[in-house]
């Protein structure tokens, strides 16, 4: 794990050789690993054992949202795992942020504000609010006053958090593409490049595909970081 980076890789594959070739060439250059439902209903708790080997950060983002005591007792149960940061819808309210924090462990929890994927018509529909900007806004006073560890945002709400959380909170950016590299079918409505992200105030960003396709990836990372180094 490279303290200076600030690269999550997000292991959305369920080939774990490639994954595992893929680790042995950047996990020192890399912060850490975002696993999601992919790898961790493919490989489960030996897949998560694996990573620690490692020795890099592991972002468990289950994105939790159910009734308060059934998201508190599945965090009980993930507790085994041990993981160092975990993710939890902030809109399952108040009471069910407020009793996962009484969990006592290290792990932090993420609140999620608005997925990367939707767009404008998709947040006026599902969250009766008129952009994006209204959303992440609301989100993240109710982060802070459930006192969360830290937010997830697409790298265009990141001013937006920061106005209104100051240093509170951890920002983790999912959708970061890189330029001058499409991606087929892709999912993400509002992104940006790595050093626009970082510039603007996120502290780790999240990336998955540019770096799980590249064919020299190592060099990839190096040169995201160099792009995106600590000030």
């Amino acid at each position: 794990m490279s303290s200076k980076s600030k690269i999550i890789l997000a292991l959305d594959s369920n080939n774990f050789l490639k994954i595992k070739n893929l680790l042995t060439k950047i996990s020192k250059e890399i912060y850490g690993v975002k696993v999601g439902y992919q790898y961790f209903f493919k490989f489960e708790k030996k897949g998560l054992d694996f990573l620690k080997k490692y020795k890099i950060k592991i972002f468990l983002d289950l994105k939790l949202h159910d009734i308060p005591n059934t998201v508190y007792m599945g965090i009980k149960a993930l507790n085994e795992i041990k993981s160092d940061m975990i993710t939890v819808h902030i809109s399952g309210g108040g009471k069910m942020l407020s009793l996962t924090k009484k969990m006592k462990n290290k792990t932090k929890l993420i609140g999620v504000t608005a997925l990367t994927s939707l767009n404008k018509k998709d947040i006026r529909a599902i969250y009766n609010r008129p952009n994006a900007k209204k959303l992440v806004t609301d989100m993240t006073k109710i982060a802070i006053k459930n006192r969360l560890h830290g937010i997830v945002c697409s790298p265009k709400e990141i001013k937006i958090v920061k106005k209104v959380a100051k240093r509170k909170l951890i920002i983790i950016t999912p959708g970061i593409r890189l330029k001058n590299n499409k991606i087929k079918n892709d999912d993400q409505e509002r992104t940006l490049d790595p050093k626009q992200a970082i510039n603007l105030g996120a502290d780790y960003i999240v990336i998955g595909r540019p770096i799980l396709n590249s064919k020299n990836p190592k060099k990839l990372v190096q040169s995201i970081n160099e792009q995106t180094k600590w000030k």
